[in-house]
């Protein structure tokens, strides 16, 4: 059952065995290295787009959710599911037709639910913080000082954490659930810049790394330690050396509180990244930076062909004997960092967007357009025709930041109008596993260091009947997200055929892992 503290709040439930009744679960048998023990189906209209959105909670299953929308009022449709695909609850939210989801989490056993005005003279946004097990909820105004769009969202058991831009400036605001009271974080700064993270930790401390100018103009890291209530502990800038401006990081904390934090690095007012740094810092805020540039990379331009591999890498050394600066220019984003054995595993994607000119002849370039609306946004006459990936890399590193070994994975065929991570890793204690999902398969490589102990290989989504045959769409998006230990899950919509049973049009999950 879900309850509201509040009349305008209420949930209307149904029950679980009318809800099972739409939905189809298949258990398969280990297969190949992508097992897929199971499954789940819900019925859609053929002639309806109405997905939903997935968001996961760990070891308590997954939330499903969908809008509805009506003349008066809209309904949000919530669906808990358990890690078998089995129903804990199901239910209905009220909700304002100008309020627009801008943020999602399930963490500390709650779901999170960041609510805005279309409004633009309403400036606070609403919150709702709902129980995984019970359904129950309390419904928060969060107070806002300037009318921001949020980009960031992020729960603690505390407080929560919401990040955004006004006129290009980064603004942070933090929301205690103790006090019930927002505030803006100090030590932010009152110029342009990018919010490249925010990090929260157990403990409910977390960071905030922004990439704005330093004193000397130039482009860099600035990071900021906070506490659980909001107040500023450390705040300090990277140091990065002459011509080597600092573009975008990632951050993690390490053993005794000892910080990482990985990112690109490029030219002055340039997008194109040249290389990775890596930056170590103790509590005292001392710090030691370490440059790669993608030339001096074994395995960067492994996702080439291997003819012009080898012309790229021979015009690398040529340079480097002539003495001159190797220099490459790439779209490339730190997606994260994690902990493998005594090492660091850094993972990112290249990418580049393409435009397409008013005549629909093909252009590609480098450059950010200036929106990201689908298909609209225009630049010297040619419109974003979307970003397109070539390939993923990871990196090892020890504690101190050294590198140890690179590897790299091809990415195909991908284009999507909006940045996201695409390939994920799993760590095992004898291998990494790179896998990423496009066009119904799972598409893998496994590495260990510089080694690729299996090449690139290949297996289909299964479905629900052996005779089943998926029709692949365009418009029928498929992605891939972690989950809980060493679990993935697969989700989209399908066509599917059977020559017995005819075809249906489902909204899908498959559980994935990694033998």
């Amino acid at each position: 059952m879900l309850h509201g503290t509040t009349a305008a709040a209420m949930f209307s439930t149904l029950t679980r065995w009318l809800f099972l009744s739409l939905l189809a679960l298949q258990c398969f048998p280990a297969q190949a290295q992508v097992n897929q023990s199971a499954r789940i189906e819900i019925p859609l209209l053929k002639d309806r787009d109405d997905t939903y959105d997935i968001i996961p909670a760990q070891e308590r299953g997954l939330f499903l959710f969908k809008r509805y929308a009506s003349t008066n009022i809209d309904q949000i449709e919530i669906i808990h599911l358990d890690t078998g695909f089995q129903t804990v609850w199901r239910g209905y939210l009220p909700i304002e037709k100008k309020l627009m989801l801008m943020g999602k989490k399930a963490q500390h056993n709650k779901l999170f639910m960041l609510f805005q005005s279309t409004d633009y003279t309403r400036k606070d946004f609403q919150l709702l913080a709902i129980e995984e097990k019970s359904g129950d909820y309390i419904q928060y105004p969060v107070r806002n000082f300037i009318n921001f769009s949020p980009t960031e969202f992020q729960p603690t058991d505390s407080a929560v954490i919401i990040g955004g831009y006004f006129n290009r400036v980064p603004v942070v605001i933090h929301f205690s659930f103790k006090t019930q009271r927002s505030r803006m974080l100090p030590g932010l700064l009152n110029e342009s810049g990018e919010l490249t993270q925010i990090k929260t930790y157990l403990n409910g401390d977390f960071d905030v790394l922004i990439s704005a100018r330093n004193i000397k103009g130039m482009q860099t890291i600035w990071i900021k330690n906070y506490s659980a209530e909001g107040e500023l502990i450390r705040n300090y800038p990277l140091e990065p050396e002459e011509n080597r401006n600092l573009i975008f990081a990632r951050s993690i904390q390490t053993e005794n509180n000892m910080q990482l934090v990985a990112g690109v690095y490029g030219l002055r007012k340039s997008e194109y990244s040249r290389g990775l740094f890596i930056a170590s810092l103790d509590p005292t805020g001392l710090q030691q930076l370490r440059y790669y540039n993608f030339g001096d990379l074994e395995n960067f331009f492994k996702y080439m062909k291997a003819k012009r591999e080898q012309r790229i890498k021979e015009r690398i050394e040529r340079k480097k004997i002539k003495g001159k600066l190797v220099k490459f220019n790439y779209r490339f984003l730190v997606h994260e960092i994690v902990p493998y054995h005594d090492q660091y595993v850094l993972l990112g994607e290249a990418f580049y967007p393409r435009y397409v000119s008013m005549d629909r002849s093909m252009y590609s370039g480098f450059f950010s357009p200036y929106t990201f609306s689908r298909g609209m946004s225009v630049r010297d006459g040619r419109i974003f025709d979307g970003y397109y990936y070539t390939h993923a890399v990871v990196m090892g590193f020890d504690r101190n930041g050294n590198l140890l070994w690179d590897n790299s994975f091809e990415i195909n065929d991908i284009k999507t109008y909006t940045l996201e991570q695409f390939v994920k890793l799993e760590v095992h204690d004898d291998k990494i596993v790179l896998l990423y999902l496009f066009e119904n398969e799972f598409r893998s490589k496994i590495i260990k260091g510089n080694e690729v102990l299996e090449g690139k290989s290949r297996e289909p989504v299964k479905t629900k009947g052996q005779d089943d045959v998926v029709k692949n769409e365009s418009n029928n998006v498929v992605k891939l997200d972690y989950w809980y230990q060493d679990y993935f899950f697969a989700y989209g919509v399908q066509e599917v055929a059977n020559p017995l049973l005819g075809k249906r049009r489902v909204f899908f999950i498959n559980k994935v892992s990694y033998d």
